[in-house]
């Protein structure tokens, strides 16, 4: 007979096969996502540093809006997983549903927005030539978002059925056609016009469309998804289920975007200390970036686990679940900490090429700023996982605060006053960084194992893992 710690290693080991075998799809699918965000970036850097730069400033003011978006929708994936989980089949078709039009809501709420972006970039007295150009390429990469949002809503309900590949599909092919895309229409191959930023956008909103065209054909042909029939009177509101996305989604929107507006001030920070900064701010970010994508591809996986756990009342699910996916994201940034230290030159050298001599000043900050990243690489692994596993237990609000205390209290001052007080410029703007993303880190962490400790599915303690 086993013993109790037999049965107990045994549970664990399942749980981590379970949450592996979800989550490499996912994590792989994440890498393709910034595989087009990062063609983009090495593509702009061919046109030179200006573009670059110029791009930069429009993805810090982008993505906060994007990545608070997707956060708030994120919240389909957990209540979709509860219900698989409960078999409340009408309600996950009730939840998908309601999560394409509160996708449409977030699209008529930052497209104008966005669209007055060379009037943003001015107000923060920053280079008005970057100014111009971040318009050009805001003016038709901004309408990419609408099919971004419908195209997430469904990613996250097919997600939480553990149909992963078709998303890892869509996005590999989406990465090639982007890298078409832009080839021809940033610089003029093929017959095309050289619109260089402008064709970067046009770029981008063509695959996001085909991306959410592909997915939602995907959905209604599958016998598994046709069930549900999400497409039939999508014109009548469910506004119960409506405002429950809203509530939920909203604090993981707004802690997203606390982390994103982070990022988007330290660009700013970048670029009034000048061009070459920003450049190679932004090569360092992309670097990170990228590393990122793992543990937030885990992150994705462990919210359906925990949420499985938690739809089906299992107490040792939840907890198993959470801790196990919060050692892989610190495990896996462990080693990016290793490679960012030992060979933060040949990373650069792939997106600002160093035969190029205009290119020598902002390769030098880039490799200097990594160091920095190298720093912040384990704690930022830990947080995204562990505000997962939060999620996946319907505790967003307090989250959300932790958030904009850590990001807005104490990295944003402490990067403003390291660079600018102090005068250690960028890298003192990326100290800030780490010391928001750290402290975050060590709150969540601490907050997954109180709440795990206190469940009692009989009557859940204090309100707590409801969110309130």
């Amino acid at each position: 007979m086993k013993t109790f710690q037999e049965i107990k290693a045994s549970y664990s080991y399942t749980e981590l096969c379970r949450t592996l075998s979800l989550a490499w799809p996912l994590i792989i699918a994440q890498l393709a996502v910034i595989a087009i965000n990062t063609t983009d970036v090495v593509m702009m850097g061919w046109l030179g540093p200006e573009f670059l730069a110029a791009g930069t400033l429009s993805t810090a003011i982008l993505h906060p809006l994007l990545l608070a978006g997707i956060g708030l929708l994120s919240v389909v994936t957990p209540l979709v997983a509860q219900n698989l989980a409960a078999r409340n089949f009408k309600q996950i078709r009730r939840t998908t549903r309601q999560g394409l039009w509160v996708a449409t809501l977030l699209s008529f709420i930052s497209i104008p927005i966005l669209l007055q972006i060379e009037s943003i970039i001015l107000w923060l007295e920053l280079s008005p030539s970057s100014a111009v150009l971040a318009q050009s390429y805001m003016d038709t990469a901004v309408w990419h978002l609408f099919p971004a949002f419908l195209f997430f809503v469904l990613r996250n309900m097919v997600s939480a059925h553990s149909d992963t590949k078709v998303i890892l599909k869509i996005t590999i092919v989406a990465i090639g056609l982007n890298a078409l895309g832009n080839y021809s229409l940033m610089f003029g191959n093929f017959g095309f016009p050289a619109l260089g930023l402008s064709g970067a956008g046009i770029s981008t909103t063509i695959v996001n469309s085909l991306m959410f065209l592909s997915l939602l054909v995907y959905v209604l042909k599958h016998h598994r998804y046709g069930r549900y029939f999400i497409l039939v009177r999508i014109y009548k509101p469910d506004w119960t289920i409506f405002n429950k996305i809203l509530k939920l989604g909203s604090p993981v929107g707004l802690m997203i975007a606390a982390e994103a507006g982070l990022f988007s001030i330290a660009a700013i920070f970048m670029g009034w200390l000048g061009i070459q900064e920003l450049a190679g701010h932004a090569v360092a970010l992309q670097i990170a970036a990228i590393a990122f994508m793992i543990p937030l591809g885990l992150s994705n996986a462990t919210t359906i686990r925990v949420g499985y756990g938690y739809g089906a009342k299992d107490k040792q699910a939840v907890i198993v679940a959470g801790w196990i996916s919060i050692a892989l994201g610190i495990g896996f940034m462990f080693s990016t900490l290793i490679l960012f230290s030992i060979i933060p030159d040949y990373l650069v050298h792939l997106f600002l090429d160093p035969s190029i001599a205009t290119n020598s000043t902002a390769i030098g900050y880039a490799i200097s700023y990594l160091f920095v990243v190298a720093l912040f690489q384990v704690a930022d692994g830990g947080q995204v996982v562990a505000a997962a596993a939060l999620r996946g237990i319907n505790d967003t609000k307090l989250p959300m605060y932790i958030a904009i205390f850590g990001y807005w209290v104490l990295g944003m001052p402490t990067g403003y006053v390291l660079g600018f007080v102090f005068e250690y410029r960028g890298v003192g703007v990326w100290l800030g960084l780490a010391a928001g993303l750290t402290s975050v880190a060590f709150i969540l962490i601490y907050r997954f194992w109180k709440l795990t400790k206190k469940i009692d599915f009989a009557g859940v303690a204090d309100g707590e893992l409801s969110g309130q």
